[in-house]
């Protein structure tokens, strides 16, 4: 399966898109590589793409009083952004971190922005997709107020447990907001899962 196909099918999950519409849709879309360590976006820039991840994973963080803050993990076949400096077009707050190389099918904001006013069924996948992140952004928030770090550690190692095991133990802790000591000691209780 090609990378645009497997991207077509999450994408019709939200709604299907008629053939000329995804003729259209696809023509703009953008794939790039990139490698372990690059940024797809940095702090200050003001974001202009949603990706999908073909390959990879991505750590968003921001950095205040000189010290990172881990908000979130992405892995293959998820779409992300800095959805905030998308939509405001004000320079992003977060960083976008390759967690390893990657493969990415990039969408032009802009462009977007034109498929949504031409095509009806664009602007519903838009506003779908959208409520989809509002929702996970919501679960992400109760799981943290509610859930145990090894609750949340194991929620996320069900994502990708493979990438997760590969990612530091100062970005996972950063990420669950608690020591690195105690997320060893949680890793360890879950190596042989």
């Amino acid at each position: 399966m090609t990378d645009l196909h497997t991207f077509q099918q999450a994408l019709y999950k939200f709604y299907p898109l008629s053939p000329a519409e995804w003729e259209d849709f696809a023509a703009t879309l953008i794939i790039k590589k990139y490698q372990k360590g690059d940024y797809l976006t940095r702090e200050g820039q003001v974001e202009n793409y949603i990706y999908f991840l073909c390959k990879g994973a991505t750590r968003n963080y921001f950095i205040k009083g000189g010290k990172e803050f881990t908000v979130d993990f992405h892995f293959e076949g998820e779409m992300v952004t800095a959805y905030y400096s998308l939509i405001t077009r004000e320079p992003s707050t977060i960083f976008m971190e390759l967690l390893a190389d990657a493969k990415v099918i990039a969408i032009p904001f802009r462009f977007l922005q034109e498929f949504y006013n031409k095509y009806h069924h664009g602007e519903r996948i838009g506003r779908l997709i959208a409520e989809y992140q509002y929702i996970r952004r919501l679960k992400k928030e109760m799981d943290l107020l509610s859930l145990t770090a090894e609750q949340r550690y194991v929620a996320l190692l069900e994502r990708n447990p493979a990438l997760v095991r590969q990612i530091s133990v100062k970005h996972l802790s950063s990420y669950l907001g608690i020591q690195p000591e105690s997320l060893s000691r949680i890793r360890k209780q879950h190596a042989g899962n």
